[in-house]
């Protein structure tokens, strides 16, 4: 029997959209490893999502018992109150972010997850640990753009991208 894993997760985002980031720490029995990563353009959502979906990307075993931790409500409420599995059954329709919650649900449904929600800012050690990494990745220089996030607002003629400091 595999020990279970704890994967805490923040995401970050300076202006909104604006450079992001995401932090994430992973734990399982005395092991531990740190990931993050950061865009030109994204926004905080996006980062929240994606910092879940990485550290699941790292897991390598198939059904794992595994806990997340995050202080997204949008996160942890769309999973345990089911709103995502709603949204799927409607192909995703006005519904934010479907890339990243359709990449989201292949990893989820490997393994048994469960998902706990956390005070941010709070104190939480790797809460604060998580946002200090999504923090710095968004503040990189060179960040690429975040893909998903351009291109669902492109298909917008409303939709406009601007980086933080162009006012």
């Amino acid at each position: 029997m595999r020990p279970p894993i704890f994967i805490y997760t923040d995401g970050s985002s300076r202006g909104n959209p604006g450079p992001g980031g995401y932090g994430v720490v992973l734990r399982c029995a005395d092991r531990e490893m740190s990931l993050s990563g950061g865009f030109s353009c994204t926004t905080n959502n996006r980062m929240e999502l994606l910092a879940v979906i990485r550290g699941l990307e790292t897991v390598r075993w198939q059904n794992a018992e595994i806990h997340v931790w995050s202080d997204s409500s949008y996160v942890v409420n769309a999973v345990n109150k089911g709103w995502l599995f709603g949204w799927e059954k409607k192909g995703f329709a006005k519904v934010k972010n479907p890339d990243l919650w359709q990449r989201f649900l292949v990893l989820y449904r490997k393994h048994q997850v469960t998902f706990h929600w956390i005070k941010g800012h709070a104190g939480h050690p790797e809460n604060e640990r998580c946002d200090r990494l999504a923090v710095e990745a968004a503040s990189m220089p060179g960040l690429p753009p975040d893909e998903g996030y351009v291109s669902e607002n492109a298909a917008s003629p409303t939709a406009s991208v601007f980086r933080q400091g162009d006012f």
